[in-house]
């Protein structure tokens, strides 16, 4: 497939100013004439997007400060799945890559990669493939990866004001704090929360945020298991 360069547009979400820059120059070696626009926080990122910007890619960097683990991933392809999302991350466990790749990811792109070999994975990705290191070696998947991304497919089922909800509910927010919030009834709060139980097949609140919380503190996040509970 090719590109004109002067129409793409390519998202970068970052908070680390110096590996912005150099996501920004690899984009620019590949494709001198596209437009970067450049975010710190996955916050910033999808006011972004919910003003109606398209983008042709997204890089994201797991260790961004207000998401915990792979929050932020989750987020994006469950609200705007037909934005191509490149993982680019310090943290090159194989367990980690295959769990990014189980979530939707068009890729994973190592931040220890050379500018020529970013740019030659960007362009992979552009032009269809899903990029992984060349050293990667597929992890087998165990029932507990299967489980997790069963429940990644309920969630891509929630519209962008159930994830709302259900991110207040992990809050802890009680159903007159949550209409408050949104500024809605209590009555459609309750209807938003009995369809997030419906879809995600649980049959409680309590349920619901223990098994997406899951997605965050699994085995992966444990302390010392080399990623930190904020995907640090």
């Amino acid at each position: 497939m090719v590109y004109e360069a002067a129409m793409l547009r390519f998202l970068i979400i970052d908070d680390h100013p110096l590996f912005r820059e150099a996501l920004r120059s690899a984009l620019h070696l590949v494709y001198p004439d596209a437009e970067t626009v450049e975010a710190r926080l996955i916050e910033d990122a999808l006011a972004l997007l919910e003003a109606g910007r398209d983008f042709d890619l997204a890089l994201l960097d797991l260790s961004i400060p207000d998401v915990q683990g792979f929050e932020g991933l989750l987020t994006i392809r469950t609200r705007y799945p037909r934005l191509p999302v490149v993982v680019v991350s310090g943290h090159e466990d194989p367990r980690i890559v295959s769990e990014t790749l189980s979530y939707g990811a068009a890729g994973f792109i190592p931040k220890s990669a050379r500018k020529d070999d970013l740019a030659k994975a960007i362009r992979e990705v552009m032009e269809g493939e899903v990029y992984v290191p060349e050293n990667f070696a597929e992890q087998p998947v165990d029932a507990a990866r299967e489980d997790r991304a069963e429940l990644v497919r309920r969630l891509a089922t929630l519209t962008p004001q159930q994830m709302r909800v259900l991110g207040m509910l992990r809050q802890g927010l009680l159903n007159k704090q949550i209409a408050f919030e949104l500024q809605v009834g209590e009555t459609t709060v309750k209807a938003h929360v009995s369809e997030i139980l419906r879809k995600l097949q649980v049959y409680s609140r309590t349920q619901a945020v223990i098994e997406v919380s899951r997605l965050e503190h699994g085995e992966l996040f444990r302390e010392g298991d080399g990623f930190a509970a904020r995907g640090e």
